[in-house]
């Protein structure tokens, strides 16, 4: 069985291909052509074991992640099998898979529910997701500024990123940040609101990425309130796993506000109506994702040692 490294996908497998895989794999799951296992966590002493997966049968596989949690700290495995006759395809380090589809999930999100005329963007954590998003989003959308926030960035950052990706890049503090963004994007381990939802500017696209756990929020109750549309990846998960859900107020968060984004990308989800709605999407990362890069990646990297044979 053939094991894929993360050095591997940064050399085959591109932004856009990571962004169309996406795509396929929602409209596939949204007319019912897939199916997702949610994320299941077993803890002990102090270390946390995560699975989740999927199976995609129009691109002919199956598969898991597997990883685990340390101190803060996550170790990733996909394994990868074949829908036709079942055999296992390959394992991955799945650290740059799990980056590259967090940021194409927000890309697909960001070019249904963001204003067209959108310029600045504020960045709520300067990590690892910061920065694929950053990248990712300023090569599909005409940004022309990028505001960090991140008591932890260091004094650098902003400079390195801007050279990466071509636009004006510079620190703000939170209020500042929230309150000039065209497109709000949280990638934090925040556990408490990192901004006042009152703040924010009518016709606001904002990204909520960063949170997974149900004890954990980025966003108050008053942007969900100002929210025409939440966009979760997977009802049943979402509402299990992502703590801006979890920990908000019933009456803020009617049921028929929240829309998955299997609808939204498949446009059977009414989503921006108004040039001033305020839209939300709030990741908390899903198997689809995961398993369909890893078999796109798995298509690129064996047709290309074929090639080289």
């Amino acid at each position: 069985m053939l094991h894929i490294t993360d050095t591997l996908i940064d050399r085959h497998v591109t932004a856009t291909d990571a962004q169309a895989a996406m795509l396929d794999a929602f409209r596939s799951f949204g007319r019912g052509q897939a199916a997702m296992q949610e994320r299941i966590r077993t803890e002990a002493g102090g270390v946390k074991l995560s699975t989740l997966g999927a199976v995609i049968p129009d691109q002919q596989v199956a598969g898991t992640k597997v990883y685990t949690t340390i101190a803060g700290q996550f170790s990733f495995v996909i394994l990868l099998f074949s829908t036709v006759d079942g055999r296992p395809l390959a394992s991955f380090d799945a650290g740059a898979i799990t980056r590259r589809r967090t940021a194409a999930c927000t890309v697909l999100a960001a070019k249904r529910l963001a204003r067209s005329d959108a310029q600045t963007r504020a960045r709520f954590g300067a990590g690892t997701q910061g920065v694929q998003h950053a990248l990712q989003l300023s090569a599909a959308l005409p940004l022309q500024r990028i505001l960090i926030c991140d008591p932890y960035a260091d004094a650098e950052a902003a400079t390195r990123l801007s050279a990466q990706c071509g636009v004006s890049v510079s620190f703000a503090q939170a209020e500042e940040a929230a309150a000039a963004a065209d497109i709000i994007v949280t990638a934090s381990r925040s556990t408490t609101p990192l901004f006042p939802g009152a703040i924010v500017k009518p016709g606001t696209f904002i990204a909520a990425i960063g949170s997974s756990l149900p004890h954990t929020r980025e966003l108050d109750d008053v942007a969900l309130s100002r929210a025409s549309a939440v966009v979760v990846e997977w009802r049943p998960q979402s509402l299990r796993e992502a703590g801006d859900l979890v920990l908000a107020d019933k009456a803020v968060l009617p049921d028929e506000k929240i829309l998955e984004l299997a609808d939204v990308l498949l446009d059977t989800a009414p989503t921006r109506k108004h040039a001033d709605d305020i839209l939300i999407y709030k990741s908390v990362g899903v198997g689809l994702e995961d398993v369909a890069l890893a078999g796109i990646a798995y298509q690129r990297i064996t047709a290309a040692q074929a090639a080289a044979a």
